[in-house]
Formats: structure tokens, C-alpha cells, sequence
């Protein structure tokens, strides 16, 4: 079983990026759930969502204490709320941030996490230039398709496409393919970094690979 928690505000989508991610990881063949955190859901306030997949069955119910990957909207967040609580040394962590690891002052933190798990993606920026509202929900899907490999990125097109239409949906499918072009990119300079015998790209707490890594969780064939 594969677990993510994301972080964000309410009004930036936090609930609806969690619930994409579980119908893209459906379509692509998984169980997945989908959830919220019960609290305040007033705009500005902190909200937690969780999405949960695997190739059986998912009884579980509860709240994500210990997540593989962490996806945070929004990185004011950061020194506010313990979003990092639980999350495993081999874990994924995502922001929606223009900064390096080192410049949101979380370089000490990362240094015992794998660097290929680390990544940084400009979602807000990229939901404004393809939809003209800073909600970073769509593109940090189509950036965590790239990082994971758990979820392809015609799945979350798909998903996009049953969740909008018309021209919204367009410019999303587009916001995520940027994000994801973003980070296929990184992952060839990385690769060819390797190659050379130099560090690869991210090997400092500065963070920003996007080396794909094999997980576990298989294809379910009942969907």
C-alpha cells in the first residue's frame, strides 16, 4: 500500500487534488480512497487530505500517520504545522514552491532522505499561466505522476477530464503536463550527471531530482 498526505490552505484544492489522485489511480488499475481531515474549512486555514492505493482491497479507515509521500500546497505551511510528521525516511516529499530545500530552510531535515525523492515544482505559477487561478492541486499531480511512477500521466488527464470540461479542463491537462515536463527534465540531466560520474542533481539539500524509483504496488485487475 502506497500513502500520501497533502497539506494546503482551504480554497487551493487540497480535497479535490486528493480525489484526483485516487480516480488516476484507479483508472490506472488500483484500489485507491480518498478523504479530508474533519476541522475548520474556512479559506486560509490549514487542511489535510489523504489518498491511500494498492492492488487489493483497503479496509483501512483511519487518518494517515505515517505517509510514503507528502504533498504540500503551500509552503508558508512549512514551519507552521508539523506536515513532515510520521513520514518515512524513504518517503516522497513534493512542494508547490519556486525555492530550493536549502532556501525554505529545510536542508538539515532532508539531509538523511534519499535526494531522488526530493522535489520542487512551481504549481501556482503554472495553474496561473494555464487556467489563471493560482490553485496548485492539478500540476502537483501531473509532477507526482513523473516522481513516483505510481500513476501515469494519462490517468490524471483522464481524471482531469471526468472532474472538468471545456476549456478548465484544457488548461489544466496542460498545468499538469508542464509539471510533468518539468520533472522528466530533471530526471534526464540527473541521468546524465550519473553518467558522467558526477553527483547527480539534487544530491545536496537543495533538493529538486525527480529520479523516477520502482514501488511495489502492482496493477489491480478488479477494479
Amino acid at each position: 500500500m502506497f500513502q500520501v498526505r497533502i497539506h494546503g490552505r482551504g480554497g487551493q484544492g487540497v480535497v479535490t487534488g486528493a480525489e484526483m489522485l485516487s480516480i488516476a489511480a484507479f483508472l490506472g488499475g488500483r484500489h485507491a480512497q480518498a478523504f479530508p481531515s474533519f476541522g475548520s474549512e474556512r479559506t486560509g486555514a490549514p487542511v489535510v487530505a489523504f489518498c491511500r492505493m494498492d492492488d487489493k482491497e483497503i479496509r483501512l479507515r483511519e487518518p494517515i500517520m505515517q505517509p510514503d509521500a507528502i504533498i504540500i500546497q503551500d509552503p508558508t505551511l512549512l514551519h507552521q504545522v508539523d506536515v513532515f510528521g510520521g513520514l518515512k525516511k524513504d518517503g516522497y516529499i513534493l512542494i508547490n514552491t519556486t525555492r530550493s530545500f536549502a532556501e525554505l530552510g529545510l536542508g538539515d531535515f532532508v539531509k538523511s532522505f534519499r535526494p531522488e525523492h526530493l522535489l520542487t515544482v512551481p504549481a501556482s505559477e503554472l495553474a496561473m499561466k494555464h487556467v489563471g487561478r493560482p490553485v496548485p492541486n492539478v500540476p502537483l499531480l501531473g509532477a507526482f505522476a513523473a516522481l513516483g511512477g505510481l500513476i501515469s500521466l494519462d490517468a490524471v488527464r483522464a481524471a482531469i477530464r471526468q472532474k472538468f470540461s471545456g476549456a478548465v479542463a484544457q488548461g489544466n491537462e496542460d498545468a499538469a503536463r508542464e509539471a510533468y515536463d518539468i520533472v522528466m527534465e530533471q530526471e534526464k540531466k540527473a541521468q546524465a550527471a550519473a553518467a558522467q560520474g558526477r553527483p547527480k542533481q539534487g544530491a545536496d539539500p537543495s533538493g529538486g531530482s525527480a529520479v523516477r524509483a520502482a514501488t511495489n504496488v502492482g496493477a489491480n485487475q478488479d477494479a
